[in-house]
């Protein structure tokens, strides 16, 4: 077994195709099914299930890929530490919830580096993909959040990947609209006030559950309800459907805009105000690569501004 067959396989595992991995690697379709079947013979197990949709990784396959990862992220780092690794391309990735402040901070990383010379990823994907993304080593960090009510269901999740949760922040629950909204003008906004007016969510897919949910109080009876698949989609439908969703209150206006604020939730007996522990989570006994580091130092840095921004203005 090469690392080539190992980059050849991980790369086909990604796409979930052997045809799209074909045109991505440059790679014959011929030769690629010749490598998947020259390593499953070499170690007597089959990684990928064939079907009419592409492939799709046996649990004997998803575990192959974790090592695999591993593998070629080591020797990557030795490349990088002792070698000349003339084109070879450095590779960083983050998986996040809808966080503004995480793409701001992969903005703000990015900028360091000669893309010619590295290649970064980004993912705003739904919560369990981004478990299962730092899971696989598919990407290094992830982003996403523990409350009250779902600590206990995703810690488990994190456990049984072998993740670390990392905190970053801890905030209040706030009600995210646009400023033409008609609750805009509020110091605070109420549950009951909302009820006329679609609360907007994340979809989290058919493995979906209260406990994935990105929105704080998801287990709210809401009698208006349209979920959206990306945050493009989500801010259109503020402003077209006079929407809102509960969040951190952190948002990045040079990414967003000024045309959306945030208010703060008011909470009463039955909705009452859950603290939100904003962190990062990464693979357990692993040591996180430069890029990795200084992209968690980005979003610490911007944390510490919005705290202070917050700080300030309690305090007018």
């Amino acid at each position: 077994m090469t690392l080539q067959q190992l980059h050849y396989i991980i790369t086909i595992s990604e796409y979930g195709s052997i045809n799209r991995a074909s045109e991505v690697l440059y790679v014959s379709q011929p030769s690629l099914t010749s490598v998947i079947k020259e390593v499953e013979k070499e170690l007597g197990i089959v990684i990928f299930n064939r079907g009419g949709r592409g492939v799709t990784l046996t649990a004997d396959g998803a575990e192959f890929i974790l090592y695999a990862r591993q593998v070629c992220e080591q020797y990557d780092l030795l490349l990088e530490k002792f070698g000349k690794k003339g084109n070879i391309k450095k590779k960083f990735g983050v998986s996040t919830q809808h966080y503004s402040f995480a793409v701001k901070a992969f903005v703000e990383t990015v900028k360091a580096f000669d893309l010619s010379k590295y290649e970064f990823a980004i993912r705003e994907t739904k919560t369990l993909d981004v478990i299962n993304d730092v899971g696989t080593m598919r990407s290094e960090i992830g982003v996403l959040y523990l409350c009250d009510f779902n600590r206990k269901a995703i810690r488990k999740l994190l456990s049984a990947n072998d993740l670390e949760f990392h905190t970053l922040i801890e905030c209040k629950a706030y009600v995210y609209l646009w400023r033409g909204h008609p609750l805009a003008g509020e110091k605070s906004i109420s549950f009951a006030q909302l009820c006329d007016y679609p609360c907007l969510a994340f979809e989290q897919g058919d493995n979906g559950s209260f406990y994935f949910a990105e929105e704080i109080l998801s287990t709210n009876e809401y009698p208006r309800m349209i979920k959206a698949c990306d945050r493009a989609t989500m801010l259109n439908l503020m402003v077209g459907l006079n929407g809102y969703t509960l969040c951190s209150g952190i948002i990045c206006e040079e990414l967003n805009g000024t045309d959306f604020i945030a208010v703060p939730f008011e909470a009463d007996e039955e909705n009452p105000n859950s603290i939100m522990e904003i962190g990062y989570i990464t693979k357990k006994n692993t040591v996180l690569s430069s890029i990795g580091s200084m992209y968690i130092e980005e979003m610490k840095k911007y944390l510490k501004i919005h705290s202070e921004k917050a700080k300030n203005s309690s305090n007018i």
